[in-house]
């Protein structure tokens, strides 16, 4: 597949297998053309997995989790705060007007 990235802004996916040479060589070109984007590689080797990760730019890191490379994927949502406790609590409705 080719992808002529100066005629499209759009994300492009990339398949092949080149030489360890050749594959350094167009990383540091995807690295130096994306700019601010980013850019995922993956890549097989000789582990237990058979592949391996390289990220330039992405929030998404590989983690290595006991052997296992795994892709750690940051929350980018807050943390929801608890709802607010308004009114009368059971204990102060029940002293207020006795426990029926």
């Amino acid at each position: 597949m080719v992808h002529d990235a100066s005629r499209s802004s759009s994300p492009g996916v990339f398949i092949g297998g080149p030489s360890a040479r050749v594959r350094a060589a167009l990383w540091e070109e995807v690295q130096r053309y994306a700019g601010m984007g980013r850019a995922l590689l993956v890549d097989k080797t000789y582990n237990e997995q058979r592949f391996a990760f390289e990220t330039h730019d992405h929030k998404w890191r590989p983690i290595d989790h006991e052997g296992v490379t795994l892709i750690h994927r940051p929350s980018d949502r807050v943390a929801p705060r608890p709802p607010s406790r308004q009114g009368w609590s059971k204990a102060s409705k029940r002293r207020r007007f006795g426990s029926r």
